[in-house]
């Protein structure tokens, strides 16, 4: 794994500037501590920063092949590199080393952009045509590596692996973007394409662009998308293709030069993952865990019941519930304003792996994969709900329903939940956003200040998902919703969690059970083989049944969380007095100040729970306080500035 930075002249005949390049480059030393390396050239600057974990002797990058004018910066790993080799020796291509970067080279100099629809694996990589002085940005189809890039004041393009490497450069923009501070505060991070600051942008997942100075901006183009293309089926051919479709994810992923290992939380991804490893490898896997002194947050008995199982070296590690001494460190390590609170066990699930591994496999996807969120089941029920009334009917019923008994008390359990009258009220995407959405439009309209809300001129984040569901290749209620998740929530909150969390250690994670070979499969499913009777992963678990015990599989779903509430209502009460009432934030000018101390005094007297838009703001306050520490006026002169239009993304 590693981190690569680069800059691009505005000018054919500019030289970047070393220094700057450097500073970039060395940024993001965490990303690969083994090696570093620069390529200078008539109009470009490239950097690298390398974790050795495939042929630890070569390799280096940039790797530069002169005699065909080519250079590559590459972050990621390709798992089906010795196929690609093999067809490239075929048609003539030698090769010096055994490394996937040289494999990925002569893939791009034999098919040009051809070689996307070739590769299996994570990546983000730049390639430099020395020929034609263009430069060529590509990121993996689900979104596992990031790829931040931009323009400096000067016209020069830059990127990098992480947001930290274009703050290194003095030219780079650092205002904040209104849209993606609204995003930010209903979904807790910032989704794709868009960046914290205007002007910086990140490429989607499943798109590249390419770019010569003298050119206009770049059009980020779409080379994969999830199909959701319905295929026939019985359950139980499902079940051994599944199986099939694991075991071969999960052994292509299990190369590696260095140690290997696997998170286990004793869930049904992360033990599906294990159970496939065991079935590939000789010997006992390596696993780890990480435990709570809270019970309520604790699943280390589960983690361990499955190793046992298993018989996997396993090894735990229990922190203090009140570990919220991090929350500095992880505004330094995300960059951006973000807010799922899982990053905190997740840093420390890292940190722990990395002393004893240097590349982990994780069971991230297998929720959105085969609808296992809780969530799912409450839309796929609301959306029958919604299609057997109109809406000239359900609207003004279930919205003023909605406004007189927002919690629903006295109502059947499904009704109860977060998405209950109001989402009644709305349309399939809107309902969806909703759900998703922690912090209530209504409640972002108390927050706002009247500047800030002419600032954002009546745009709302749900303009996010209204884009990507006018793409969508489906309609049923489930796979949108699944489909939404895929463009939203997994690279941006899910996959951004675990990239940052992970090379803060130097740690390599990768996730077989977002191979997109794999993904394609899952979303060919008909719906009710993900949720049926009620039941998420129906078709994932059938398929484990012969290799994990029933209460492993059936349990209820506990996810990977922190007591928030009650951190607000005990350790970091004093802390978030500070933050919300005379902190930067307070001091941003954004937010109404008498509300966010209503929200404050509610929460800490127990008369209601907002603990999930307390720790957005808390985080939004840390990363704030980081930039202005670090010379960055983030707020433009006490606002924010004018939104930058995202960069055009073709479909």
């Amino acid at each position: 794994m590693c981190g690569v930075a680069g800059i691009v002249k505005a000018r054919l005949d500019g030289m970047a500037s070393e220094r700057i390049l450097v500073a970039m480059r060395d940024a993001m030393r965490h990303r690969g501590p083994d090696e570093a390396g620069l390529y200078l050239g008539k109009g470009v600057g490239l950097g690298h920063r390398r974790l050795s974990i495939i042929d630890l002797r070569h390799g280096q990058q940039p790797m530069v092949d002169e005699a065909v004018g080519l250079v590559l910066v590459y972050n990621g790993e390709l798992y089906n590199f010795e196929k690609i080799r093999v067809e490239l020796e075929a048609a003539g291509m030698a090769f010096a080393t055994r490394s996937d970067t040289e494999v990925l080279l002569r893939a791009w100099q034999h098919w040009g952009e051809g070689c996307l629809q070739r590769l299996r694996g994570m990546f983000a990589f730049a390639v430099w045509d020395v020929r034609a002085s263009r430069i060529f940005l590509a990121r993996d189809h689900v979104g596992v590596k990031p790829l931040y890039y931009g323009f400096t004041r000067a016209g020069d393009l830059v990127f990098a692996s992480e947001l930290k490497g274009l703050l290194a450069h003095p030219e780079v923009e650092r205002t904040l973007d209104p849209q993606a501070l609204e995003d930010y505060l209903a979904l807790g991070y910032v989704p794709d394409p868009k960046c914290i600051y205007r002007g910086i942008f990140k490429l989607p997942p499943g798109h590249w662009l390419s770019w010569r100075a003298g050119e206009s901006a770049p059009v980020a183009r779409r080379y994969w998308d999830v199909p959701f293309a319905l295929q026939g089926s019985s359950v139980q051919a499902a079940v051994m293709q599944l199986r099939g479709l694991l075991d071969e994810s999960v052994s292509s992923q299990m190369v590696s030069d260095v140690p290997l290992g696997a998170f286990l939380s004793g869930g049904v991804d992360s033990s599906a993952v294990v159970a496939s490893m065991c079935r590939a490898k000789h010997g006992a896997v390596n696993t780890c865990a990480i435990g709570f002194d809270h019970a309520a947050f604790d699943e280390t008995a589960h983690a361990r019941r499955v190793a046992e199982h298993l018989g996997t070296t396993h090894f735990e590690e229990r922190v203090d519930a009140d570990d919220h001494d991090l929350l500095d460190t992880l505004a330094g390590i995300y960059d951006e304003p973000f807010a799922d609170s899982s990053a905190l066990p997740t840093y420390r699930v890292c940190e722990l792996a990395r002393r004893h591994v240097t590349v982990a496999l994780s069971g991230d996807g297998g929720d959105e994969n085969f609808a296992g969120y809780r969530r799912y089941r409450l839309h796929a029920w609301e959306s029958g709900l919604r299609a057997d009334l109109p809406m000239a009917v359900r609207g003004p019923v279930f919205g003023l329903l909605g406004k007189l008994y927002p919690k629903a008390d006295w109502a059947p359990r499904l009704l109860r939940a977060k998405t209950t009258f109001q989402a009644l009220a709305r349309d399939d995407v809107a309902a969806y956003y909703h759900s998703v959405s922690t912090t209530p439009a209504a409640l972002r309209a108390e927050l706002y200040s009247p500047a800030f809300k002419r600032e954002l001129q009546d745009y709302t984040a749900l303009s996010v998902f209204r884009a990507h569901a006018a793409n969508a290749p489906t309609e049923h209620p489930l796979s949108l919703a699944q489909y939404l998740d895929f463009k939203t929530w997994l690279p941006g909150d899910i996959l951004t969690k675990v990239d940052r969390a992970s090379m803060a250690h130097s740690l390599e994670v990768r996730v077989p059970v977002l191979d997109h070979k794999l993904v394609e499969w899952a979303s060919s499913l008909p719906p009710d083989f993900k949720l049926r009777h009620g039941e998420g992963k129906y078709v994932f678990k059938k398929a484990l049944e012969q290799d994990l015990p029933h209460e492993v599989l059936y349990r209820t779903k506990m996810g990977f969380s922190v007591p928030l509430a009650a951190w607000f209502r005990g350790p970091l009460r004093g802390r978030l007095q500070g933050s919300l009432c005379t902190g930067a934030l307070a001091e941003s000018g954004w937010f109404a100040t008498d509300v966010l101390d209503r929200l404050v005094r509610q929460h800490v007297a127990g008369r209601a729970d907002h603990s999930a838009t307390l720790w957005k703001l808390m985080m939004l306050d840390a990363f704030l306080r980081r930039s202005q520490h670090a010379g960055i006026d983030a707020t433009g002169s006490a606002t924010v500035a004018a939104s930058t239009p995202s960069p055009e993304v073709t479909t």
